[in-house]
């Protein structure tokens, strides 16, 4: 009787979801969903409902015709077709006929782009975590009501983390890799080598060449900051940022980050430029992510290697780097027409298989937890020793001009001679002022 009832309330949950998009629809989704959720969860059958709710939500959703558009990075593309055909031939079946088309969009941007007119935005779109709270606030995510266990459960915790804003899921976590760590020749570095940064820049420029590190940037130049134990995090406002870096050691910290682009055996590379300077011998180590392992294999070969970020002397002692953690996220747009059939291709993207998949196409790391146990590379295993190190990015809008400034101000050796408690007090004073709405 108990499980007839869940079976009952899971095929007023699809339907619901095959019509909601957006104000009184959305809200009774909501409804039913919860009472859906709070039923399973008091019964032993709900693992075994799981299947149930979403063949009744296909059932809903497919019932007639739908055309869903998707976007993702242009890099992806070739895999979105794949993963699409491969939903179409799952759900194709139910009566209507399914249309996905794919639209080219980077993670990076995709809160810009959505947000011009979320109404115009995709049915499913990918974007980096950083985004979920501006697209949260803006009315641009639907809060994930089909499966939300399921996919909290099969994913790594801090993947959820990343998704979930006043703890409701509004997406569907894709990967787990988007952070970054240290690339080297470990014909050149010993592994005791590479976890200081002081030994990798005297033996690279014993021999004439160069580590590399993109400090004129403030994703990277957090590593130095965060590491000494300074803070830097978004406001309770959600648009504003706090951020404590002229504080002591912060000044100390600054001069330090000076000293290292001094050092002959360091170079600041843009990221684009990395590969560039790999290719032609000049790096035997750098600080990138996933993005750059293919290349990095390419060149070294046998001799590729990745690791955690190594320490680096701040007054003497030896301070760990830290990082910024970062995941892609998959989005459905409330504003869809159909919201259950979205629900159902952003559930269906980033499954076990289909991370399996963009892990062996395009090298990035799963979320899913089956997935990323399986999946193993440099790259991977580095992000993961990092993480211990690693903190989600959460900074307001104008972190990032502020501090590449200071970053750039580094890389140039402190042109202007200025008091390195300047420079940290000017950073600051432009990182937490009022973002303008």
């Amino acid at each position: 009787m108990k499980k007839q009832l869940c079976l009952a309330m899971a095929g007023a949950m699809a339907l619901s979801l095959a019509a909601c998009g957006g104000g009184s629809a959305s809200s009774a989704a909501t409804s039913t969903a919860e009472a859906a959720s709070s039923t399973a969860e008091s019964t032993a059958e709900s693992t075994a409902a799981e299947g149930d709710v979403l063949d009744q939500a296909a059932a809903a959703a497919f019932a007639q015709d739908v055309t869903l558009t998707m976007w993702g990075a242009e890099e992806d593309q070739d895999l979105l077709r794949e993963i699409s055909d491969k939903f179409i031939e799952k759900y194709g079946n139910y009566g209507g006929k399914i249309t996905i088309n794919l639209g080219t969009q980077s993670e990076s941007t995709a809160k810009d782009t959505v947000l011009t007119d979320p109404t115009a935005a995709a049915d499913v779109y990918a974007f980096a975590d950083d985004q979920l709270n501006e697209l949260v606030k803006a009315g641009a995510l639907q809060e994930v009501q089909l499966n939300a266990d399921d996919i909290k459960s099969r994913n790594t915790p801090a993947s959820v983390d990343a998704a979930t804003v006043d703890g409701k899921l509004y997406a569907y976590p894709l990967t787990a890799d988007n952070g970054y760590f240290m690339f080297y020749d470990k014909s050149f570095f010993t592994e005791d080598d590479v976890k200081s940064l002081d030994t990798m820049m005297e033996k690279a420029a014993a021999a004439g060449k160069k580590v590399s590190m993109d400090v004129a940037n403030g994703w990277y130049l957090y590593s130095f900051y965060a590491g000494a134990g300074l803070n830097l995090s978004l406001a309770d406002d959600g648009v504003n940022t706090v951020c404590n870096w002229n504080e002591a050691p912060g000044a100390d910290v600054t001069q330090a980050v000076i000293d290292i682009c001094k050092n002959p055996g360091f170079i600041a590379l843009k990221d684009e430029e990395f590969t560039g300077k790999l290719k032609d011998g000049t790096l035997v180590a750098g600080v990138n992510g996933t993005w750059r392992a293919n290349d990095a294999a390419e060149v070294w070969g046998d001799n590729y290697a990745a690791c955690k970020l190594p320490t680096y002397t701040l007054n003497g002692e030896q301070v760990q780097m830290a990082s910024f953690s970062g995941y892609k996220l998959i989005g459905v747009n409330p504003h869809s027409a159909n919201v259950g059939a979205a629900m159902l291709l952003a559930d269906f993207v980033t499954n076990e298989e289909n991370e399996t998949l963009r892990f062996q196409q395009r090298a990035q790391g799963p979320s899913n937890t089956n997935a990323l146990a399986a999946a193993s590379s440099p790259a991977l295993t580095a992000v993961v020793a990092q993480s211990e190190y690693a903190n989600l990015q959460r900074v307001g809008g104008n972190f990032w001009a502020s501090a590449e400034t200071l970053g750039s101000i580094c890389v140039n050796g402190n042109p202007d001679g200025k008091d390195t408690q300047t420079l940290v007090d000017d950073a600051v004073a432009g990182i937490t002022a009022p973002v303008t709405q």
